[in-house]
């Protein structure tokens, strides 16, 4: 089977896969007013999901992220994990949530053939919590965590988005919450989008400054999974958990890029900040167009630029992350 490899030498395994673009939580980096619909077109349908990860899986990718939006509003969610997860040529299936149905859902999911999973959880104060979310949930997201833990998901991952006067105090906390819980808290730059300009300028904090701590407290960074994201991870001797950074803004960041991203009504976005979707649903009304729509994803990967623009203030079309899940 021959890799999707991108002009630059990249080679590309990992899929994410945005189920929907609604979101019950109102955060304030991302939907600060709520969910608002923009399109009648309709999510993609369990057959068109088959179609477009048979194709992937045929080119090289063995890794599917459902993401959202918040996935698991979709009344659907189960069933379309387990029809991912019976593709052949997969062989991991993970899940990025905001786990307020976490402690409901975790058996169903990990049935489902999902053993992965990222939760947000921007702060560990329920205060905090509460400002940034807009939603009371901190003890049921907590408590999703711990059934995950229950039921052998694995990894659990934490994704703490980075906010200068909200949260970057809190390194404390969560040091103290990994020391003896097996997940990994990993923090991430507040990103630029269209819509958040002001919010950016004001909460954006590099993550050299967590970077700088854990290093003078002794953690060691730690060797990247095969197939994993952009994370930076750190590991120390005394905690079960770990400290990962996602810092988009940093040098090279774009340089060990593996991922692709399909939106919840069937366009391909190359880059996460690029100017363009890339239509493949007229692709996927019949199993009989499967080879049409690989050699439309291979032919496609070669408008992949070297790198997001974010440096100069380009954010392309994107307007809120959970339009594509991040």
């Amino acid at each position: 089977m021959k890799p999707l490899v991108d002009p630059f030498g990249r080679t590309f395994c990992y899929l994410r896969l945005s189920i929907t673009d609604v979101c019950n939580f109102r955060c304030q980096y991302c939907l600060p007013n709520g969910y608002k619909r923009q399109t009648e077109e309709p999510e993609l349908s369990q057959s068109e999901i088959r179609r477009i990860i048979h194709a992937f899986s045929e080119v090289g990718v063995w890794k599917i992220r459902i993401t959202g939006g918040e996935p698991t509003v979709r009344s659907d969610f189960l069933d379309i994990a387990n029809t991912i997860s019976s593709i052949p040529n997969i062989r991991k299936v993970a899940l990025t949530t905001n786990a307020f149905r976490l402690a409901q859902l975790a058996k169903d999911i990990k049935r489902a053939g999902i053993s992965a999973v990222n939760i947000s959880i921007d702060s560990l104060n329920p205060e905090q919590f509460h400002q940034v979310t807009g939603k009371k949930m901190l003890d049921k997201v907590l408590a999703g965590v711990d059934e995950a833990l229950n039921v052998g998901l694995s990894p659990i991952k934490v994704n703490v988005v980075l906010l200068k006067h909200i949260n970057d105090h809190e390194l404390d906390l969560f040091l103290d919450w990994v020391r003896y819980k097996p997940v990994s808290v990993r923090f991430i730059e507040l990103m630029q989008t269209s819509d958040n300009k002001d919010y950016f300028n004001h909460h954006h904090l590099s993550a050299s400054v967590i970077r700088d701590r854990l290093v003078g407290a002794g953690w060691v960074r730690a060797q990247r999974e095969s197939g994993g994201g952009p994370a930076v991870e750190f590991k120390h001797p005394e905690y079960s958990g770990s400290i990962g950074l996602i810092a988009p803004y940093s040098k090279d960041f774009c340089a060990s890029c593996n991922r692709l991203r399909i939106t919840s009504r069937g366009a391909l976005r190359l880059c996460l900040f690029g100017t363009a979707n890339h239509p493949l649903r007229h692709l996927l009304k019949s199993d009989s167009q499967k080879e049409e729509l690989k050699e439309e994803i291979i032919n496609l990967l070669y408008r992949k630029k070297a790198s997001h623009f974010l440096h100069d203030g380009q954010v392309g079309n994107m307007a809120n992350l959970s339009t594509v899940g991040g």
